[in-house]
């Protein structure tokens, strides 16, 4: 569970390179294709990140919402979205796994009964994004309990006194929303993310990862010198929609996320 984001982190601080975190909604074009798409992208990237569709998806931009909207269209639950998992995870047992998504389809499907499903089928971290420290009661010990990192979201906005409390019962890594606003829509500023990273990281041992704003290989080589790792989305799922009627839409996502790992390790 947990223990896989921790070694793939101490593995990576060993080789002196950075991660990569792809994500993708799950069930997105359908559910075949979702399941191709994560085993293609699991050769370069180091921790997998799986949407959770949900209708209102406020903090992401078109093109995410779109992919949510597809895989809803196409049948995508909860149920189905573990389903896919725990195929992957019958031919992957390395890959680190990070669901995320709102809280809505969490408390619909049970709390209890989805931090066990996740616990039982290889699930490692949550990043829930519209749960702040302060409203997480519900969901995070019961998380702890089944050894599922809790990951927090740090924004550009996030200030020294606020720092303490996202930190509190945060585990696995930090995850730096790298832009004020929606995914896909604007690019990171490098040098405004690594001055408050480097702030951030004199309070924190957890490693700190970047998303949001990242979409090529050359943005996402800049923001690997100032972040621990990089989250690409949009910029897949943007080749998801793309590539709808291709056979070959696995294969061209795992290209894609093998330009991404040689710009990052190069």
């Amino acid at each position: 569970m947990a223990i896989r984001i921790e070694k793939i982190f101490e593995k990576l601080a060993k080789q002196g390179r950075k991660a990569l975190i792809t994500f993708t909604m799950a069930g997105d074009p359908n559910e075949a294709a979702s399941l191709a798409i994560l085993h293609e992208l699991a050769n370069s990237a180091d921790i997998l990140e799986i949407g959770m569709p949900f209708s209102d998806p406020m903090a992401d931009g078109p093109a995410i919402q779109a992919a949510g909207l597809r895989a809803l269209d196409a049948g995508m639950s909860m149920r189905k979205t573990f389903e896919i998992v725990q195929q992957f995870r019958s031919k992957n047992t390395d890959t680190p796994i990070v669901l995320m998504g709102y809280f809505n389809p969490i408390l619909k499907y049970g709390i209890d009964k989805f931090t066990n499903d996740c616990s039982k089928i290889g699930v490692d971290g949550l990043i829930v994004v519209d749960i702040p420290p302060e409203e997480a009661i519900e969901i995070a010990p019961k998380a702890q309990q089944k050894n599922l990192c809790m990951i927090r979201l740090l924004t550009p906005t996030t200030d020294e006194a606020r720092l303490p409390k996202i930190l509190d019962g945060a585990s696995g890594f930090l995850y730096y929303v790298s832009i004020a606003g929606i995914t896909g829509t604007a690019s990171a500023d490098p040098a405004k993310v690594g001055a408050h990273i480097a702030k951030i990281k004199a309070s924190t041992h957890l490693p700190i990862v970047a998303g949001f704003g990242i979409k090529t290989p050359a943005d996402a080589a800049a923001m690997a010198k100032i972040a621990d790792g990089v989250v690409v989305g949009s910029a897949l799922v943007q080749s998801v929609e793309q590539n709808l009627k291709d056979p070959a839409l696995a294969q061209k996502l795992g290209e894609q996320a093998q330009s991404l790992a040689s710009a990052i390790r190069g």
